[in-house]
């Protein structure tokens, strides 16, 4: 390491060495993943560090593990042995704002969040919202094609991401996309970058699209005495036309965790609570998704009076997977099954927890289909952590029997990469591969991530 640490030095790059430093910044949120053993952490401040720390990396070929907020649930940021683990969440700047052209211009470390507090002024904003907004940065979000509890009326990260700059492997510097509204020239490299999990390039710039903040929301709560009667009322919401702007599901081990958390009256004795935003004509929509909740088998259903309590609703769907640490390690799935059986994949996750004995706790953007099933396991006994990895696995299978997606928004990382060769067919594993090699021949780009082998 003498050599990396040299070279680091020679090019002018302060690399952090600490054991305690390096192995506080070797995981991300993704549990029961064990990290390598880093050999430098270089924060970086331009796209010119980016590009020394990659020239440097790959004349020694040593591994570059690329961070921002560390937040993902995938494994994706975890460190492997030997690694540089590169850290850009210091390039924090929005570079520009253009309220004519609806685009923002940012570093990879800006926090989601402030994008929007950014655009406000002029009536816009950001519209990929996911759970860790006030934390996630957009480089990490683009990174690994973030969802949000806002995407079943306005689309997930990857539709709102124009153009990028991305540092190759070589450290040589690219830009790909575009500033305009519209542009088809050539491949769409924007879109390969996105999802790629650090994996093909580093970003260290990003040209996202704003649009108008709605002028109203409205929201309403509907109590169901089981997981499947809200599966039902999910799938007749959407089936009907509606197009709420959130449409979230809560479980009942949620419901009590999180009153146990932030006491607000949630009804703890309930199966699943259905969260419902709508923004366009929302008192017109609300009327009709309250009847079809009803009719969907609601034993109850209440509107937000006001602002406050709809966003104290919405603050609670956030807290969700935070409220259930207390219980244990969480173990958090992350799958997508078509809309039409969701109901039937609730069902499926409440058998597993069952037949394996362990506590699982389910939120879901159920208007995207996209569940996540949260497995409680104690690190300290080995059966719970094999009870729950059992179930894990088995919520997999049942996914993919369904026609399903392994991950929905979290990623593959290191969690599910032995789980990507069984849902893509041979040729396409095959051409993500010869992709990679392109891109990244000497294999140092996040190795171990995504792709197994």
């Amino acid at each position: 390491m003498t050599d990396l640490h040299s070279a680091l030095s020679e090019a002018g790059l302060t690399a952090v060495v600490d054991g305690d430093i390096l192995a506080a910044h070797s995981v991300d949120q993704a549990q029961l993943v064990a990290p390598g053993r880093a050999a430098a952490l270089v924060r970086a401040r331009s796209t010119a560090e980016v590009s020394a720390v990659l020239r440097i990396a790959s004349d020694l070929g040593a591994p570059v593990v690329p961070q921002g907020a560390r937040t993902g649930l995938a494994g994706s940021a975890t460190a492997v042995d030997g690694a540089i683990l590169l850290d850009v969440s210091p390039m924090d700047a929005i570079v520009s704002l253009d309220p004519v052209n609806r685009t923002a211009v940012c570093q990879p470390g800006v926090r989601n969040a402030a994008i929007s507090r950014a655009a406000a002024e002029h009536g816009l904003r950001y519209a990929p919202d996911p759970g860790s907004w006030e934390t996630s940065t957009i480089g990490g979000n683009i990174a690994t094609a973030a969802g949000g509890m806002c995407c079943v009326k306005y689309g997930v990260t990857a539709e709102y991401v124009l153009g990028l700059e991305v540092v190759m492997a070589s450290g040589e510097v690219m830009r790909c996309g575009r500033q305009t509204a519209k542009g088809v020239a050539g491949y769409d490299l924007v879109r390969l970058f996105c999802g790629s999990e650090g994996t093909l390039g580093v970003i260290t710039e990003a040209t996202v699209k704003l649009s108008p903040i709605p002028r109203e929301r409205l929201t309403l709560a509907a109590v169901f005495d089981t997981t499947a009667d809200a599966g039902r009322a999910v799938t007749a919401i959407m089936a009907s036309g509606a197009q709420p702007s959130l449409l979230e599901l809560i479980d009942n081990v949620h419901l009590r965790a999180l009153e146990d958390l932030r006491p607000m009256g949630l009804p703890t004795d309930a199966a699943a609570l259905l969260l419902v935003a709508a923004d366009n004509d929302p008192d017109a929509e609300l009327i009709a998704i309250e009847r079809l909740c009803e009719e969907a088998g609601a034993a109850e259903v209440y509107r937000a009076t006001d602002a406050t309590e709809a966003d104290a609703l919405l603050e609670s769907r956030r807290m969700a997977y935070h409220a259930m640490e207390p219980l244990g390690t969480v173990l958090v799935d992350d799958v997508a099954v078509p809309r039409s059986r969701l109901a039937e994949a609730l069902d499926g996750v409440q058998a597993a927890a069952e037949r394996h004995g362990v506590v699982i706790g389910v939120i879901a953007h159920a208007g995207d289909g996209n569940l996540h099933p949260n497995i409680v396991v104690h690190p300290e006994d080995e059966n719970s952590v094999a009870a729950g990895k059992a179930a894990f696995d088995e919520i997999l299978e049942m996914t993919l029997a369904m026609g399903g997606t392994i991950t929905g928004e979290h990623g593959v990382g290191m969690l599910k990469r032995d789980w990507l060769a069984r849902e893509v067919d041979p040729v396409n594993l095959a051409v993500q591969r010869r992709i990679k090699e392109a891109l990244d021949p000497l294999g140092i780009l996040n190795p171990g991530k995504v792709l197994a082998g």
